[in-house]
């Protein structure tokens, strides 16, 4: 694999004092010359050096990488900012500099099953920058669309090893530990991005939902767990007040009560707690025998 390396090139400002005073020179030596009847043919080779040398100029935008080759071979990469000067032999290797800027690949929703088999729709935000310009430049072909690519693949991937949802106490799913799973997506796409010399610095879970075809029933299937769940958190407390009223009408003696009648307070008490409707009192105005 290419390694980036820094590429040996000087101050664009240094060069052109330096070639602009060779060329007045070379001007004024060449007029000397002329006018004594002397052919001037160091100054004019001089000329012709110095105008070919000022075609090594370039210039290099904050947080940009100009890469350089001569004739084929990647000999550096440039990124100190402002105007430069290298060997004119130094051709950019790309038309324009390659941005070491963050970016952001806002991918489109995609369908996939999940662990279960489940149709679902999830799309990624993925955060990354080059840290390697020769890599991104000659490893890959378009570092921008192997980012594309590989990302919505390790996302594809990742989708189908967690279930949509969590249906055993302590497993991870895709909504209930939406961090935990950014984290396992930013991996894998760092692995597979290292060689083309990008850094994943963050990725997000921007959509998830099911497909619109199992989306209402599994709609209703969440309400129904929440429904039971709400019930069972009712009748514990319903059971817990029921127990407590008992234990305070025997310390308190208001009222013995044997077996059976304990068995209809107990249901009665259980109705009105559990009940969705306000209970409806029925005074007795006789006894029970």
């Amino acid at each position: 694999m290419t390694q980036e390396s820094k590429a040996r090139t000087l101050s664009g400002y240094l060069m052109v004092f330096v070639l602009l005073s060779v060329f007045i020179v070379a001007i004024y030596f060449f007029v000397v010359m002329v006018k004594s009847s002397t052919v001037p043919i160091l100054p004019m080779v001089i000329l012709v050096l110095d105008i070919f040398l000022m075609t090594g100029f370039f210039m290099v935008q904050p947080n940009m990488g100009r890469i350089l080759m001569l004739f084929g071979k990647y000999v550096g990469t440039e990124k100190k900012v402002g105007l430069r000067w290298a060997n004119p032999f130094y051709f950019p290797a790309l038309e324009k500099p390659i941005s070491l800027r963050v970016r952001n690949f806002n991918g489109d929703t995609i369908k996939v099953n999940d662990k279960l088999g489940n149709p679902i729709e999830i799309g990624c935000v993925v955060v990354w920058k080059v840290v390697d310009t020769a890599e991104a430049a000659f490893e890959v072909d378009d570092y921008s669309d192997f980012v594309t690519i590989q990302s919505e693949a390790a996302l594809r991937n990742m989708a189908a090893s967690y279930p949509y949802d969590q249906h055993e106490e302590g497993e991870m799913s895709l909504r209930s530990h939406a961090q935990d799973v950014a984290k396992k997506l930013q991996t894998e796409v760092q692995e597979r991005l290292k060689k083309a010399g990008v850094e994943v610095l963050e990725t997000r879970i921007s959509h998830l939902a099911y497909a619109p075809e199992i989306a209402h029933a599994m709609l209703q299937k969440q309400q129904a767990s929440a429904i039971i769940s709400a019930r069972k958190l009712i009748v514990q407390g319903a059971v817990g007040m029921v127990e407590q009223a008992l234990d305070q009408l025997s310390k308190k003696q208001v009222i013995n009560l044997d077996e059976e009648r304990k068995a209809a307070m107990v249901s009665n008490l259980l109705v009105v707690l559990c009940s969705d409707n306000n209970a409806q009192p029925i005074v007795n105005t006789g006894t029970l025998y």
